[in-house]
């Protein structure tokens, strides 16, 4: 593995300890996603530059420590941890004689392989022919065929054309595919907000125990693994809140530092389930030492997307984790110390919790039964004709009852209640 770190201005060579946490954290991060990807990594090495090398990101004389550093230990790939341009990936190949890989390239390899919906592997694919269509340069007149019929000049068309072409029309496909899922779930969403069930969606960096809580909050089984993007296709299940309002609770994708725009442009139509959130619950990593890091761009992908103003509750997870003197701090110094006045801003309220353990579970339930701006709950007094056993019911099922007496005729009952089944209810309403 090959990070670069750059600098504003010349300095000697840095020692370990000078280099950038950043630039180490990255290349620890793109270690972690070769390892979800199979990989077994041999190597990393991480040269620190005033600007990138337009020829091959590094500089020659890096190439070649590269090169005999592979050989020595029997490498078989070299992954940069940068994007690299079409130029600077065929250089690198032809110099390295190895199989040379980008940041974008392996999360896309790793996206292929956790695609199960047909919609994901329609959007990965997209987003691999995007990035694709502008690496096919290379290919020589070699390749080319001869036109037929009268009049033919030249080589005719290279094979290049054909392939560029053929690839064009498939995007074109692809999109339009994408296109009719993307009002499939246009569809669906109406339907759900037809019925006032609010949608609450998780969100978070990757790896951050999102799948872990959803399980937790749902009882689902979705995979929950230490692998990077371990859930890629979104699941939705419905969970019940302290006041007995019922809401959708989406996992989704996680974020990840320098996430390729092709990916986000090709999961529009998925990311568009956070989009149309009533709530997120943006899952942080406590004991990631990088967590405000992480946190920032998170809040980078929801403004990419237009997510940005849509109201958070900040879940600190792993909470289990942290030493004595760490738990023993208050949420607000905590909160302040691990993430910084900004991503805090962008959170109604923070909640400390362990998807691992349960602990913070029902805080946090409570959080969003407070923050929820749709279906709003408010304490009403219902005084029902015994007969009206359906009506009482409902009550029970749907909103979170406080007390019940009963008449002659009638049940009088105190319930917190949703404004829809207030509406329902409102001639038994008693003021």
């Amino acid at each position: 593995m090959v990070g670069v770190e750059l600098t504003s201005a010349p300095r000697p060579r840095p020692s370990a300890s000078e280099i950038d946490p950043d630039a180490k954290e990255s290349l620890g991060e793109l270690a972690t996603l070769a390892d979800s990807a199979g990989a077994k990594v041999v190597g990393e090495m991480l040269q620190t530059r005033r600007s990138l090398d337009s020829a091959t990101l590094v500089g020659s004389g890096k190439v070649e420590e590269i090169k005999a550093r592979s050989e020595a230990d029997d490498a078989e790939t070299v992954i940069f941890d940068h994007e690299l341009t079409p130029t600077q990936l065929r250089n690198l190949e032809r110099r390295l004689t190895l199989k040379v890989l980008d940041r974008t390239q392996l999360i896309l390899d790793i996206f292929a392989r956790r695609a199960r919906t047909s919609e994901g592997q329609l959007q990965v694919e997209l987003a691999q022919l995007n990035y694709l269509l502008p690496r096919l340069a290379g290919r020589g007149t070699q390749m080319s065929r001869l036109g037929g019929g009268i009049g033919t000049r030249g080589p005719g068309e290279t094979q290049l054309e054909t392939d560029r072409r053929r690839i064009g029309r498939r995007i074109a496909k692809l999109k339009a595919e994408i296109e009719r899922v993307r009002a499939n779930r246009g569809v669906q969403r109406s339907q759900r907000q037809a019925v006032p069930l609010s949608t609450v969606s998780l969100v978070g960096y990757t790896n951050a125990g999102k799948s872990t809580l959803f399980n937790r909050l749902t009882g689902a089984d979705v995979l929950a693994d230490a692998k990077m993007f371990a859930t890629l296709d979104p699941t939705v299940r419905q969970i019940r809140l302290p006041s007995q309002r019922r809401v959708l609770l989406s996992d989704t994708v996680g974020f990840i530092r320098n996430l390729p725009t092709t990916l986000v442009d090709a999961f529009r139509a998925t990311l568009e389930e956070v989009t149309a959130a009533a709530l997120l619950l943006h899952v942080a990593d406590v004991t990631s030492p990088v967590v405000a890091e992480q946190t920032s761009h998170v809040l980078k992908v929801l403004g990419e997307i237009g997510a940005e103003g849509t109201p958070q509750i900040l879940v600190l997870n792993k909470v289990d984790r942290l030493n004595a003197t760490e738990r023993a701090q208050d949420l607000e110094t905590l909160t302040h110390r691990l993430l910084g006045e900004t991503a805090r801003q962008n959170a109604t309220q923070a909640v400390l919790i362990s998807a691992q353990t349960g602990e913070g579970i029902p805080e946090l339930l409570g959080a969003i039964d407070r923050n929820l701006r749709q279906d709003p709950v408010e304490r009403q007094r219902f005084r029902l004709p015994l007969g009206e056993g359906r009506a009482l019911n409902l009550l029970h099922d749907r909103a979170a009852v406080l007390s019940k007496h009963y008449g002659e005729d009638y049940c009088e009952v105190v319930a917190d209640t949703p404004q829809s089944i207030r509406e329902r209810l409102a001639e038994f309403a008693v003021d």
